[in-house]
């Protein structure tokens, strides 16, 4: 089963539900408050490093530039 991230209005925190495919869009319970949370965009970074160690580039969303909201997904929240 998938790992799926969810972001709550309430108390605008992010957590990670292990979850079937055909649940991923439902809404989940917050662990903190309860409240009904949506699954929020995914994002992640992958670097390269270069033979003395250094990191020679970045790819994937949290290396790409623009978008994104304060919470750290792309979801649509008010933070």
């Amino acid at each position: 089963m998938p790992v799926y991230e969810y972001y709550c209005p309430s108390c605008k925190s992010r957590f990670e539900l292990l979850r079937p495919m055909d649940r991923m869009e439902a809404q989940a319970p917050c662990p903190e408050c309860d409240t009904s949370s949506r699954k929020v965009l995914s994002v992640f970074v992958a670097v390269t490093r270069d033979a003395e160690g250094f990191i020679s580039s970045y790819s994937g969303a949290a290396g790409a530039s623009g978008g994104g909201c304060a919470c750290g997904g792309a979801c649509s929240c008010s933070a």
